[in-house]
């Protein structure tokens, strides 16, 4: 972590991060009002707080437990004065199991996460049917989850994953369209230097027919 971001993380980290605890917590206490977005792995957290920059009548809750990411979104919240936008530096599946309330969020967004492209190492992905299972009660009624690949074969098994669920509606015949809010990352540039192809799904919990 560079001397900028370990700054950051020390000023701006105790009124920005949300401590890990294994009890429910209440996000009304950060977010009052507005619709609350999660973000699961941010990295660097530059497109981020962009989006955050861009949407200040919505809150972002960002999960990702490499600290020097942390840190430099640190330093964004605090250049951009992004009250909407809050932190839990841990690991996310912990982060859910333990301390989400159900129906909390009104989208969940997961962009590039770790390919592990090595099909040894498949079982190691983030977007695997067990895991968007303990995702859906945590998002409301009509909620969505919107995943983004550089890697076009994990882009086919995320579509197959999130089909698979049958709470779960695609909003497009296959692959969702680049919506005008997310911006281009650096790593996703890097990526189309390379020829890869961008592969985005983009699906809605269906609402309740129950009383």
């Amino acid at each position: 972590m560079s001397k900028l971001h370990q700054k950051a993380y020390d000023e701006l980290g105790p009124k920005y991060c949300i401590p890990y605890e294994e009890q429910l917590i209440d996000l009304k206490k950060y977010f009052p009002k507005g619709e609350i977005i999660l973000e699961i792995g941010f990295g660097m957290g530059l497109a981020t707080a962009a989006i955050a920059d861009k949407n200040r009548d919505k809150n972002y809750l960002g999960i990702e437990v490499h600290k020097p990411g942390v840190g430099k979104l640190l330093s964004e919240i605090g250049i951009r004065n992004l009250d909407n936008m809050r932190i839990i530096n841990f690991d996310a599946v912990k982060v859910i199991d333990n301390m989400i309330p159900d129906g909390s969020f009104d989208g969940i967004h997961i962009f590039f996460p770790d390919p592990w492209p090595k099909k040894k190492h498949h079982k190691r992905r983030l977007v695997q049917a067990p895991f968007i299972k303990k995702l859906l009660p945590k998002l409301k009624n009509d909620g969505y989850i919107y995943c983004v690949t550089d890697w076009e074969e994990y882009g086919e098994q995320m579509l197959e994953v999130l089909i698979s669920i049958p709470e779960l509606k695609n909003q497009y015949e296959d692959w969702a369209n680049q919506p005008v809010w997310r911006p281009e990352t650096r790593f996703e540039r890097k990526g189309l230097d390379k020829s890869y192809k961008i592969r985005e799904v983009f699906f809605r919990k269906l609402i309740s027919q129950k009383n």
